[in-house]
């Protein structure tokens, strides 16, 4: 059975095509599932009751059955969990911010990467998400931003998962995403974080899709990167860099490099002068995320006196740069917090999520 939610260009039109119906009922349902968010063919009361039968049957739609959902404190984040058609679980995140509705998905269910500050590394991975599931996320969580007049404004691949080790799957998701008569996002409200792997980045540039790019540096150099992202053994951080400047200068965006600041590790002032020195001549922002606590990892949370410090040098190295302030902590929904936590309606494996807001 063919998924819904991965058909774009004129796969849609062609399912019709070939079941002899007219064109005009392509339209119909995407509009149903884009425009409305629905993901229940019954409740699609322009289409016939044969036709409802035959899509029933043909393609799967609502894949994702909502779970439970957590709300922050504050009001400004939302966690929801997600069963898949094989009962495993994942996550997703909804941060308002302003007049912006970010939506930050999951790809994979668990994470290959394992870095040493991330919850949802020590499950390990799963298994990969479809382009149908990634972007029925996206659908789901707009259709409950309908009811109250909001919709979705940004999307982060942030969540559970390397988006880039799932490479087919989630191209074909971006592709939906940014389809004109599908959800129409501008690339430039799309970003793709990834621990650095070399190869898809460079497959990347050849989509010619120009969405923004973010990666996940959290250390100067490859001694340290090493002990905090295992998958830097593969690649060295001179060619995970050379690779996402080429990237850069394809798309000519800026670069995001997230770095989560851990006490003692990666925190100290020459550290600071040593980031400044690698990345000062690229057109980025360092985004500094003091590490969140996880249950089972023993790491630490800087100082604020050494967190502010740091960005002081990063200053005066010529590197602009920003410090996330925890959105959704006290739900688990911040940076690393994401896995094997408890919801009110049970036990939910979550997502890695680097989504805080910024300041």
């Amino acid at each position: 059975m063919r998924e819904f939610c991965a058909l774009y260009g004129k796969e849609v039109k062609n399912f019709f095509a070939e079941e002899e119906e007219k064109p005009f009922r392509a339209t119909q349902l995407c509009d149903w599932v884009y425009q409305k968010g629905v993901v229940d063919y019954d409740a699609m009361l322009n289409l016939s009751q044969n036709l409802r039968t035959v899509l029933k049957k043909k393609l799967l739609l609502g894949q994702l059955t909502l779970q439970g959902s957590e709300d922050s404190a504050d009001g400004e984040t939302k966690k929801f969990l997600w069963k898949l058609s094989d009962n495993r679980l994942v996550e997703s995140v909804l941060i308002s911010s302003g007049e912006r509705r970010t939506v930050c998905v999951s790809s994979q269910v668990g994470c290959p990467a394992r870095c040493a500050f991330c919850a949802s590394g020590k499950q390990g991975l799963m298994r990969n998400l479809t382009a149908g599931e990634i972007v029925e996320q996206v659908v789901q969580i707009n259709h409950h931003l309908f009811q109250i007049g909001e919709r979705v404004s940004h999307i982060v691949f942030m969540g559970m998962g390397e988006p880039l080790d799932n490479y087919e799957e989630v191209v074909r998701a971006l592709k939906i995403l940014i389809d004109p008569e599908l959800l129409n996002f501008s690339p430039r409200k799309i970003t793709v974080s990834t621990v650095g792997v070399v190869p898809y980045i460079r497959q990347l540039i050849g989509e010619g899709m120009k969405v923004n790019l973010a990666l996940s540096l959290h250390a100067p150099n490859q001694h340290i990167r090493k002990k905090v992202v295992p998958y830097a053994r593969k690649y060295p951080l001179e060619d995970v860099l050379q690779s996402v400047r080429d990237y850069a200068r394809f798309t000519k965006r800026d670069l995001t490099y997230e770095y989560v600041l851990l006490a003692g590790i990666n925190d100290q002032p020459h550290h600071a002068e040593e980031l400044a020195h690698l990345v000062r001549k690229d057109p980025c922002i360092v985004n500094l995320i003091p590490y969140n606590p996880v249950p089972g990892v023993q790491l630490k949370r800087p100082t604020t006196e050494a967190i502010e410090a740091f960005r002081r040098l990063l200053t005066k190295g010529g590197v602009r740069n920003t410090c996330r302030y925890t959105k959704g902590k006290d739900i688990a929904a911040a940076c690393g917090q994401l896995a094997l936590k408890k919801l009110t309606l049970g036990s939910t494996p979550g997502i890695s999520g680097r989504h805080e807001s910024r300041k």
